[in-house]
């Protein structure tokens, strides 16, 4: 089986560079203090004040929006590629689709043996995976993760810039960790932010990780809101173009992204800790906190992280992560087609209510493509049980399988 898989990655591999050629040829989070960024020169902050005026845009939402495959999968001919995507995933095991439906919180022991044992959809990295490691270090141990994987995995991390950065606070890796969004657009408009940007994906890309979990799309209403300081400010419009930006940006440099924290946090407490009930009429959302999620899916975006904020208007007994009521919203009125991942379930927000296994159950029957977790052991189990059981059926786990194959066939070989 493993032999066959191998010959059909070596296949892709080949149609997928071909196909290229031929597209050329045609055209969760630990706080940290943030450091004070060199001012800029007057000239330049004279140019970053022009820069910083937002186009004016009606805040409304536009249902039934289509949505194109994101930059970098926009290839020649890309139903040759689903075709041979179709073929790979109907060669799986249901553990090896499983799987790929865990973006895991990378173990501190035995992290290369639990990859080759479970073939994991991608691992996320906290900053302890990188403490005190050389750059020499940290590729050479994500080569080891990589090695072992049948179909290459997902290395991600939370590089926000201020309060959230995983990589850059380890001085061997950059000198002063990212400032934050909101610093970046004070000194120097988005000039600097897409500078910014660049210089995340280069250093990310040079370690081997391939998704940054970001932008941060949730609009704060004031200072002391939860998510107020990782947040680029208040006004829908900025934040819908400081998203616009990033994902362009990512997108140019084939650094994968994921929207965040779908519907959008507004004033909520953070669901680290507790559940948090958002009892905001649902116009509300349409008119302001959608806004940038709309942008990033317009600009190429092809991953959404979902909150465990429970929305009353749309669902008052599950969080957003867990409700089939808001996925659908995302997936119809957004018209997104892309991949949804959960917040990590391991968070108080969403561990009061249900078992570990219930909650990946649930996640999945809710419309998530991929469980962002720390309980895999006795989650991917479960969850393998409720499909043979026929409580989720196959179908639902081949859907899921094929768009994260998608979007891993969109910004590296498989």
């Amino acid at each position: 089986m493993k032999g066959e898989i191998m010959l059909k990655l070596r296949h892709i591999k080949m149609i997928s560079l071909l196909l290229f050629a031929i597209w050329l040829t045609g055209c969760g989070s630990m706080i940290v203090n943030e450091p004070n960024p060199p001012m800029p020169k007057k000239e330049e902050m004279k140019k970053a004040k022009q820069q910083k005026t937002i186009p004016e845009k009606k805040p409304e939402i536009k249902p039934e929006v289509e949505q194109t495959l994101p930059v970098p999968g926009e290839m020649a001919d890309p139903q040759v590629v689903f075709a041979d995507i179709d073929k790979l995933l109907a060669e799986m095991s249901l553990a090896e689709k499983v799987g790929q439906m865990f973006l895991v919180r990378c173990p501190e022991l035995k992290a290369v043996e639990e990859a080759q044992k479970y073939q994991f959809g991608g691992y996320v990295l906290f900053g302890i995976d990188f403490k005190d490691k050389s750059k020499d270090q940290v590729v050479a141990m994500i080569a080891g993760y990589q090695g072992v994987a049948k179909i290459p995995m997902w290395i991600a991390v939370d590089e926000e810039g201020g309060m959230v950065n995983r990589v850059s606070r380890n001085p061997n890796l950059r000198l002063t960790p990212f400032a934050s969004p909101r610093m970046l657009y004070e000194n120097g408009g988005f000039d600097r932010i897409k500078n910014d940007t660049r210089e995340k994906a280069e250093l990310l890309k040079s370690l081997g990780i391939n998704l940054n979990l970001a932008p941060v799309c949730d609009i704060p209403e004031k200072k002391d809101d939860f998510i107020y300081e990782r947040a680029i400010g208040t006004d829908p419009a900025l934040v819908e173009e400081y998203v616009t930006q990033v994902v362009n940006t990512m997108n140019e440099q084939k650094m994968a992204s994921a929207l965040k924290h779908f519907p959008g946090y507004g004033n909520n407490i953070d669901t680290h800790t507790e559940l948090a009930y958002d009892q905001r009429p649902l116009e509300n959302f349409k008119k302001r906190d959608f806004l940038p999620f709309m942008a990033g899916i317009k600009n190429g975006a092809s991953a959404i992280m979902v909150s465990h904020n429970i929305i009353t208007q749309v669902d008052d007994k599950m969080p957003a992560s867990l409700s089939p009521a808001v996925h659908q919203l995302l997936r119809k009125d957004l018209a997104f087609k892309g991949v949804t991942i959960t917040d990590e379930l391991a968070m108080e927000g969403v561990k009061k209510l249900m078992t570990d296994e219930e909650i990946a159950i649930q996640a999945i029957l809710a419309g998530n493509d991929m469980l962002c977790t720390t309980a895999y052991a006795s989650q991917i189990p479960a969850v393998i049980e409720a499909v043979e059981s026929g409580r989720i059926k196959l179908e639902v786990i081949d859907q899921a399988v094929r768009r994260i194959l998608l979007w891993k066939q969109s910004f590296m070989k498989i």
